[in-house]
C-alpha cells in the first residue's frame, strides 16, 4: 500500500492509517478538506474524532470490518466510508472515503 498514486485526482477525500491510526495518506481532496488542520499526515487519526468516533475506530483496527454512514456539513450531505484493509492476514491500517453525495441520486434494485 506504499503507492497512492491511483488516489491522488479522485472527486472524494481518501485517507489511510496504519494499525496504530496513524495517518500514512491524505489524497489530494483530503488535504483540501483538512487543510485548516494543518498537515496530518504523521499524526494521530484518533486527535481527529471524538470519544464515540474513536471507540469505532479502536474496534475496526482491532477486528477489521466496516463503518459507513452519511453526515451533513454546510448544507452537503457526504457519505463516509470506513473499511480496514489486510496486510499477510491481520489488520493493517483502515481506508476513509468520503464524498459529496448529490442531491439527485438514483436507487436501482437489481
Amino acid at each position: 500500500m506504499k503507492d497512492f498514486e491511483w488516489a491522488e485526482g479522485m472527486n472524494c477525500a481518501v485517507t489511510v492509517c496504519d494499525a496504530d491510526a496513524t495517518i500514512v495518506y491524505m489524497n489530494r481532496k483530503s488535504r483540501e478538506t483538512f487543510a485548516k488542520h494543518g498537515d496530518l499526515i504523521g499524526k494521530s487519526l484518533m486527535d481527529c474524532h471524538g470519544e464515540r468516533a474513536r471507540g469505532i475506530i479502536r474496534q475496526l483496527l482491532a477486528t477489521g470490518g466496516t463503518n459507513a454512514y452519511t453526515i451533513e456539513k454546510n448544507g452537503q450531505r457526504k457519505m463516509i466510508y470506513q473499511t480496514a484493509y489486510a496486510n499477510d492476514g491481520k489488520v493493517g491500517g483502515l481506508v476513509e472515503i468520503s464524498m459529496v453525495i448529490p442531491d439527485e441520486l438514483p436507487h436501482y434494485i437489481r
